[in-house]
């Protein structure tokens, strides 16, 4: 491929329509560019696939802006200000009527060196939060300017991906590691996909880790959150990448093999078999993967403990096991979770939550997450990822069976049979895109719905007060943004923001009072 041929190629797309600069069994001396017999399908499907993504990449960027701008605010907003205010009131008649001085006192024992920058859990929390507003944005502004920095530069390394024919030429290459080399020839697509997908992997891992090695070293280092060595970071990657050849290698092989025996009606039998895998995954995860990137350890027997039984025990909620997680050693962000299937349920605390939330703190957030089982919405989520699949199966059987157009435009011979896994990639980054990002969008609306549902199957508990003053240490914490922007904040969180759940929480609270 000489330079000229390169140059001609780069003036030549400011004409449509466009083709790959690499296309399969094409003669690299042959400049005819005829596209006259060509379908509407194939002279547009490439040019169409890059201007959806430059006009998502666009819309996504406006937010963006609009989001950054907000992070320019340097007033504590008043509407957050007038709920929290409403909160430390709470807390200090509750104060008042209990004897915590003991507890308030070994609490104090046991805070570190750098108590500034940490929430004191028995002071007011409006200026703490006040106090952290500064931190805060600006920890937002330094994560949304590189995000917008990193957006742009995916965002044109697809392109240059596309326009270049990096998918048909990756797939060459594969084919000739696969059959060519000396110690292990291989042939077969299957073989020839795993080859394919191993080298994108690592491609994908290379110009992508520039990018995570300066978020985490130097964004999360810089505002503190950051304990991840060096040495944990490659050792995670290492991890990650073998774990993707043993699980995901056989996984994908499975799947073009039931493709290609499944005949006219196989994303029935696909969609069966990833169903069965999701409940293998639920069940190994917890007990094989998650041990291999931390450390899980019961929590000793105290009141805690005890307490959080008896919560489960209350809404017949089936825990079997109860972890403390060494979240610490990678981040100081702080969360909570709950796992398993069937009746072998169990909930991880980080380490770090349990030093920045009391106790009955704790309980309360736990009282959100249960709720989220109790609700309903565990099963409903899993049950509208197995529906997403089985649809876009369904779509992908009818893209694979009459658009070879489709996959030519894209650099593909349609002389040849397409393999499966570039059909399955060429689909998704095409037809299925759109329908994927409008779905991701009424997956958060949804998600939003739910953890609204959640806070109030906690306040329900009676544990409003507590989960309402754990959510405000949690942003304190983890320096959550205290003045999201509106657009922004509706089209990209799945979880409401702040100021939203804890007015809620509030109106929920008087609603059960007078009942």
């Amino acid at each position: 491929m000489s330079q000229q041929k390169l140059l001609t190629y780069i003036h030549g797309l400011s004409e449509f329509p466009w083709v790959p600069y690499y296309t399969q069994a094409q003669d690299n001396n042959n400049n005819d560019t005829s596209t006259s017999e060509n379908s509407l399908l194939e002279n547009w499907a490439l040019a169409a696939t890059i201007t959806f993504t430059v006009v998502v990449f666009t819309f996504e960027y406006y937010l963006n802006t609009r989001q950054k701008k907000a992070y320019t605010i340097t007033e504590f907003p008043s509407e957050l200000s007038v709920v929290v205010s409403k909160i430390d009131t709470e807390l200090a008649k509750q104060k008042k009527n209990e004897k915590t001085e003991e507890k308030e006192e070994e609490k104090k024992d046991t805070e570190t060196e750098d108590k500034e920058d940490k929430p004191d859990r028995n002071e007011p929390l409006l200026p703490q939060l006040k106090s952290k507003f500064t931190k805060s944005q600006s920890y937002g502004m330094d994560k949304i300017t590189f995000g917008m920095f990193s957006e742009f530069y995916g965002v044109t390394e697809n392109t240059v991906f596309l326009l270049f024919g990096f998918l048909p030429y990756m797939w060459d290459t594969a084919t000739k590691i696969g059959t060519q080399n000396p110690y292990y020839p291989v042939e077969g697509e299957i073989a020839i996909s795993l080859i394919f997908l191993f080298i994108t992997t690592v491609v994908g891992m290379v110009t992508s880790l520039p990018f995570e090695l300066y978020s985490t070293f130097a964004i999360e280092k810089k505002h503190g959150f950051n304990k991840m060595t060096l040495g944990l970071f490659i050792s995670d990657k290492i991890k990650g990448l073998l774990l993707s050849m043993v699980i995901g290698g056989p996984f994908i092989a499975l799947l073009l093999k039931i493709i290609k025996m499944g005949g006219e009606h196989f994303h029935l039998y696909v969609w069966a078999f990833c169903f069965v895998f999701s409940l293998f995954m639920m069940t190994i995860y917890p007990v094989v993967i998650m041990p291999m990137f931390n450390k899980y350890e019961d929590l000793p027997e105290n009141e805690l403990k005890t307490r959080i039984y008896a919560l489960a025990e209350r809404i017949s909620y089936p825990l079997q096991k109860l972890f403390v997680m060494d979240g610490s050693k990678r981040s100081s962000h702080s969360n909570a979770f709950m796992f398993g299937f069937g009746k072998n349920k169990r909930i991880v605390l980080f380490d770090t939550l349990m030093e920045q939330v009391s106790d009955n703190e704790i309980l309360a957030i736990l009282g959100h997450e249960l709720g989220h089982w109790k609700l309903g919405h565990t099963l409903s989520n899993f049950v509208i990822t197995q529906l997403y699949t089985g649809a876009m199966f369904y779509c992908f059987a009818f893209v694979l069976n009459n658009s070879a157009e489709l996959f030519a435009a894209f650099g593909f011979s349609k002389s040849l049979p397409i393999p499966t896994i570039i059909a399955l990639l060429i689909f998704s980054q095409t037809v299925w895109a759109p329908v994927d990002k409008c779905l991701s969008f009424v997956m958060t609306i949804f998600s939003r719905h739910n953890e609204f549902g959640a806070d109030e199957f906690s306040v329900s508990l009676g544990m409003g007060k507590d989960l309402q003053s754990g959510l405000c240490k949690i942003y304190l914490e983890n320096l959550g943004a205290m003045c999201p922007d509106r657009l922004y904040s509706a089209y990209h969180y799945s979880h409401p923001p702040l100021v939203e759940r804890l007015g809620r929480m509030m109106e929920i609270d008087q609603k059960y009072k007078k009942e």
